[in-house]
């Protein structure tokens, strides 16, 4: 009896599995062909997964030219898959679908949609514990819309202009050690790529958490080994339960996690101690108020602490990189750099440093961060689900279908863009685009970043204050290679020549 019993349970387990891995899957390939709709061939149980990692190891391994046609090394099954396929296309990852989609209305529609069939996916969940799982990033439904409340008004832009003068002071601190380097010579090389992750460090530490970079840097160092487990982790399908077995790497992402949590609490900790005073973002988060029914609401400590890991690792990266491109563009391109001088020392006139007000006169290198942004967004895609089968711009799509809303093509799209989509020119943002989701380097929708105010400020300040002081260009050590590593970074830096400019 029991060995029957046995055997029937791994029948039917059998048929489940092969339900899943086989019958499922390509009966849903066979459904999106039967519309027209192609792309690389389903491999059973691990999907195209193997053609992602190579696809992107070929590609990283190439030298590319002092131009901004990324798209080949950045963001490879785009590239090569939209060609061969055309668009959309459908590409696999494990048994899920990923269907592919670049047409403006359909991502607008997925993106500002608040309650219908399109819903977050569920996150890899070692990228879960980089960025947690209690607070904004992860939340749906009614949790989601506290944090997301309470996030607003703790960054609201007048809270952020209060923070200006620490950014300011930060960015002083970073430019006194560039002359110390500098050591009285005429021309400083820095890889600002690494100087600048520092300074936007000490930013985030000391409007989030009222500390310095000193008492945040055990944080960072450990999330940066969290990103690199995050970023192996992503090339693989999840195979589950593996992540509980005590190998060498699972560890070590046990221990990452112990230690960021812990640190955060410390500092949590310390806050509510000192009674903290100058409004940082933490004291903001964990503060009560009052809703629309004018109860009375907070956040638990473990979503504060999960909305800290995010900001500590978003906060940082976004503003580092998106300062980081903006430079070496503006070091390839002289004309701009200029133009840009020019603006800042007529907004400052005779101020030393730049105020809050002022901000919003800072239209030429709004232009600049802009087209930063749109050439070399720090984030090549954005992921919904399907939560039922739905039609979307004329395509039958399935429920529990991955949409891959492809940032960096929509980007660079001739079709949008014009002809010299590839081409750095700051002016075309002169005047506002057209189309809401012709342009989203920060989502799009209820679900758009929180942090944009504090970034786009942030960024504002340090490159102004930056093209006030030097004039810089590329180094003959520089080697232009964008990599996509959660982020798009300068696989060997971002090594650029300043000179002090006199004005």
């Amino acid at each position: 009896m029991f060995f029957t019993s046995l055997v029937i349970l791994a029948s039917l387990l059998a048929i489940n599995f092969l339900r899943y891995t086989l019958w499922i899957p390509y009966r849903i390939q066979a459904h999106f062909r039967k519309q027209g709709i192609g792309g690389p061939g389903y491999r059973p149980m691990f999907g195209n997964a193997a053609e992602v990692r190579r696809l992107m190891a070929e590609a990283v391994s190439k030298p590319m030219a002092l131009d901004h046609k990324i798209l080949p090394r950045a963001f490879p099954i785009y590239h090569k898959w939209s060609a061969m396929h055309g668009k959309p296309f459908l590409y696999w990852f494990g048994a899920k679908p990923r269907l592919v989609l670049t047409d403006t209305a359909m991502i607008k529609e997925v993106l500002m949609n608040t309650s219908g069939p399109f819903e977050r996916i569920e996150s890899n969940p070692v990228l879960k514990e980089l960025l947690g799982s209690e607070g904004l990033m992860e939340l749906r439904g009614e949790e989601w819309d506290l944090h997301r409340r309470i996030c607003n008004l703790a960054l609201n832009m007048e809270q952020v202009k209060a923070w200006v003068p620490k950014m300011v002071d930060s960015t002083e601190k970073m430019l006194e050690k560039w002359e110390e380097i500098k050591d009285g010579r005429d021309e400083l090389e820095i890889n600002v790529h690494e100087h600048l992750h520092k300074l936007s460090a000490d930013i985030i530490s000391r409007t989030v958490f009222g500390s310095s970079y000193e008492e945040g840097k055990r944080i960072f160092k450990l999330q940066e080994k969290q990103i690199h487990h995050a970023s192996v982790a992503l090339k693989f399908v999840n195979i589950p339960l593996f992540r509980f077995l005590p190998t060498v790497a699972n560890r070590e992402r046990w221990r990452l996690v112990k230690e960021v949590r812990e640190s955060i609490r410390r500092i949590i900790e310390n806050n509510s101690r000192k009674g903290e005073k100058s409004r940082n973002l933490l004291s903001l988060l964990m503060s009560s108020y009052l809703n629309h029914k004018g109860e009375e609401e907070r956040l638990e400590i473990g979503g504060i602490i999960d909305d800290c890991k995010t900001f500590y690792f978003a906060g940082k990266e976004t503003s580092a990189i998106g300062l980081t491109w903006a430079l070496v563009l503006l070091a390839m391109h002289q004309d701009w750099q200029v133009k840009a001088r020019e603006e800042v020392s007529r907004v400052w006139r005779d101020n030393q440093y730049p105020s809050a007000n002022s901000l919003g006169e800072l239209k030429t290198i709004h232009m600049i961060l802009n087209e930063t942004l749109r050439l070399y967004t720090p984030v090549t895609l954005l992921m919904r689900q399907t939560c039922e089968a739905v039609k979307l711009g004329g395509i039958d799509i399935p429920s529990k279908t991955q949409l891959v809303l492809p940032i960096m093509a929509t980007n660079r799209d001739p079709d949008i863009w014009g002809e010299d989509a590839d081409m750095f020119n700051p002016q075309r943002f002169s005047e506002p685009r057209k189309h809401l989701a012709a342009f989203f380097p920060w989502g799009l929708g209820p679900r758009i970043c929180v942090g944009q105010n504090l970034a786009m400020v942030e960024v504002k300040i340090a490159l102004s204050m930056i093209i006030r002081r030097y004039s810089f260009a590329l180094s003959p050590s520089y080697q232009h290679a964008p990599i996509m590593k959660l982020t798009v970074q300068p696989q060997y830096g971002a090594q650029l020549l300043f000179k002090k400019v006199t004005i």
